[in-house]
């Protein structure tokens, strides 16, 4: 991922310096492993213990002859440990040690994902909170409905982030396994007690059956998950957009002193942290593909996950990373402007109340059908002329008939809609 969306704590985890490293644990810790057993000396594996290094630009000069990336550590850290390295990687294939690897920087990922969204929930429930009962206008189809509170619509968010940390934290229990089995998975050449080590020091658990590769519906559900996250964060996203629009205006995005929002409109305040957050959920969203169609590998190995992961696993995780750390700080600072929101709710001259005075003319005897009829006629008028919803009802002898005109004003009451607010905060925070 480019430098502009890349935070440097996620950006670490998939560096050289750190892949090489855990490279090294996973080979240094099966040495240990291969000693209890008596394989090899214990006296060698204290040399590569103490001595064991690399050389990342001896690494690459290497490769660039050899043409094979484990190869090319092995020889580097060979000449760092001398006559001993002759031990490391006793009965191995590459792919326990990538493998492995990969195990273990998706789950680091998966530790900075999780603090993200542990820091977006604390935030959205903040502003929740606040927002609780700030009266706006409910829109189905983009159209007004009923109404409802910002607090609800912060709500609503919060669950959906809660729901994404748990599965988060599922993938990463799942995506939390390591292979130290051999060619093909046999462990023909290596004693299984030696990938249990390994994924115990690591905080693994062993795959049960590894065919050389850890299979791949492992890292599908991973990168899944992080595009689900990410659709999520757009949901947010678009809703603020929509939001911030001229002829809404309910709630707009923080625009800092000297911040400049046009090259050629001065007036200009332009969502462009939401529509970023946008586009970065379609790139999140876009490496679900390729990590599922890795699942097919064939027989018990080939390598056309490889160049895919690679990609991947750095671009989803640091994309998402910086994306969920832009949210957080979007619902932080958003500007809301209650006053705005009732101005809203009211221009439609009280057609927001037309369903209770549908279900109160069912109450008071009246068909469903006749019910309807006589509430849609009145509600036309507000539409098509500008009137005024509770006086067209007033002036209708079949609805005041039905209903009695304190009856039809005591339904234009907002807190009829609200009364279970409380309900379900209870449910979302408390539940």
């Amino acid at each position: 991922m480019i430098p502009r969306y890349t935070r440097p704590e996620m950006a670490r985890i998939w560096e050289p310096e750190n892949r090489f490293r855990i490279w090294l644990e996973i080979e240094t810790l099966a040495c240990e492993a291969q000693a209890d057993l008596g394989v090899i000396p214990k006296e060698a594996v204290k040399v590569i213990r103490e001595k064991g290094n690399f050389d990342i630009a001896r690494i690459d000069e290497i490769e660039a002859e050899v043409k094979h990336d484990v190869i090319a550590f092995l020889t580097s850290v060979a000449e760092y440990v001398g006559p001993e390295a002759r031990f490391i990687h006793q009965g191995m294939t590459s792919s326990d040690v990538l493998d492995t690897c990969l195990s273990v920087q998706l789950v680091q990922a998966a530790d900075e994902l999780l603090a993200d969204l542990d820091m977006v929930l604390d935030s959205i429930r903040m502003r929740a909170l606040e927002h609780k009962d700030t009266v706006c206008m409910g829109r189905s189809h983009g159209i007004h409905a009923e109404p409802v509170t910002f607090g609800l619509k912060l709500a609503t968010w919060y669950a959906e982030m809660k729901r994404n940390r748990i599965r988060l934290e599922a993938a990463r229990e799942n995506i939390a396994t390591g292979a130290i089995s051999g060619a093909v998975g046999t462990f023909a050449n290596i004693n299984p007690k030696v990938e249990e080590y390994v994924c115990r020091q690591l905080g693994l658990k062993p795959e049960p059956v590894s065919t050389q590769v850890i299979p791949r519906d492992r890292h599908a559900e991973y990168f899944c998950t992080l595009a689900i996250i990410a659709s999520s964060l757009e949901r947010i996203a678009v809703e603020v957009r929509h939001l911030q629009r001229t002829e809404v205006l309910e709630a707009e995005e923080f625009f800092s002193k000297g911040q400049k929002g046009s090259s050629a409109m001065p007036h200009k305040r332009n969502p462009i942290l939401s529509e970023n957050l946008t586009g970065l959920a379609r790139l999140v969203r876009g490496y679900c593909i390729p990590a599922l169609e890795n699942v097919a590998l064939w027989h018990e190995r080939d390598i056309s996950h490889s160049s895919v992961e690679r990609n991947i696993a750095p671009d989803a995780t640091v994309t998402l990373d910086f994306a969920l750390r832009r949210l957080n700080g979007l619902i932080k600072n958003l500007v809301v402007y209650p006053a705005n929101m009732l101005k809203n709710l009211n221009q439609m001259k009280g057609l927001v109340f037309s369903q209770k005075i549908l279900l109160d003319l069912t109450q008071a005897g009246v068909s469903r059908e006749d019910a309807y009829r006589l509430v849609q006629h009145n509600a036309m008028k507000v539409w098509e002329q500008g009137k005024d919803f509770q006086e067209e009802l007033l002036a209708d002898p079949e609805v005041v008939g039905a209903l009695g005109e304190a009856k039809i004003r005591e339904s234009f009451d907002l807190s009829y809609h609200l009364k279970h607010v409380d309900t379900i905060f209870q449910r979302v925070f408390e539940g």
